[in-house]
């Protein structure tokens, strides 16, 4: 059995958008191109009429049914599989993919899974921290400057998804691990690895990024998810077990 690419579960999510115009050309972008979901993190100026300037049409109707939110983990709580897109590339944050290959990759795993696409704002893009909550990182592609404008960034991406709807893919994989379930299990881990020693407490963070690089490879399943905390559980009440045990030994 084969799928086609389900739009319906394709959110768009500007994080920290700076300038309205932007908003309502986004819109309008992807009206054209067939989705209708969009989110908004903290934007730094949020004028409605300004944003249906430029959304023009159907697309103003997306303006006005938007989500907003303050914090961005809160925000993709939701969603099984979050996309980021940067310009910059580097050791701390490589570009794995390019938007036609993950249009292509996202046919089977929008089938059962809310799909966030997340972009930054428009004079810095999306930070390494950001960065850290997603499966995988797109970079588009140019000639010579990389940095492009926020409404043709997103233009790029939906279009790729969107001819990615006119295909088909083998049947599509089942439900992934959300934000929220992720994040508990990468807490839980974290804690757990520096409570034996696996990584540098001073910045938890940095070491704890090849593990979500690591386990982003392949997707989890929340019941895989729910495995991993298992094990964290079990090395917790075992090293709490030594503890107790050394405790004991210095009395004696």
């Amino acid at each position: 059995m084969t799928v086609r690419i389900n739009l319906n579960n394709i959110t768009i999510m500007l994080v920290q958008p700076q300038i309205p115009e932007n908003i309502g050309a986004v819109a309008r972008a992807m009206e054209n191109m067939g989705m209708g979901r969009l989110v908004l993190v903290k934007p730094e100026n949020f004028e409605s009429s300004r944003m249906k300037k430029m959304a023009t049409g159907n697309s103003i109707d997306l303006i006005e049914k938007m989500e907003i939110y303050e914090d961005l983990e809160e925000a993709l709580g939701p969603y099984q599989y979050v996309v980021g897109t940067t310009a910059r590339t580097g050791s701390s944050r490589p570009a794995i993919t390019q938007p036609r290959s993950l249009a292509h990759n996202l046919i089977p795993i929008s089938q059962n899974n809310l799909v966030a696409v997340l972009f930054g704002p428009e004079d810095r893009g999306l930070s390494n921290e950001q960065l850290r909550y997603c499966h995988t990182i797109a970079t588009i592609p140019t000639a010579r400057f990389s940095s492009l404008n926020l409404a043709h960034a997103v233009m790029i991406i939906c279009y790729e998804i969107y001819l990615a709807s006119r295909k088909t893919a083998p049947e599509s994989p089942p439900r992934l691990a959300n934000k929220f379930e992720l994040e508990g299990m990468y807490d839980h881990l974290k804690d757990v690895f520096m409570k034996i020693g696996f990584i540098n407490p001073q910045n938890p963070e940095h070491w704890m990024l090849n593990t979500r690089r690591f386990l982003s490879r392949v997707p989890l399943r929340a019941r895989e998810a729910r495995i991993i905390r298992g094990v964290c559980r079990q090395i917790d009440w075992y090293t709490k077990q030594l503890e107790k045990l050394r405790k004991e030994n210095k009395k004696d």
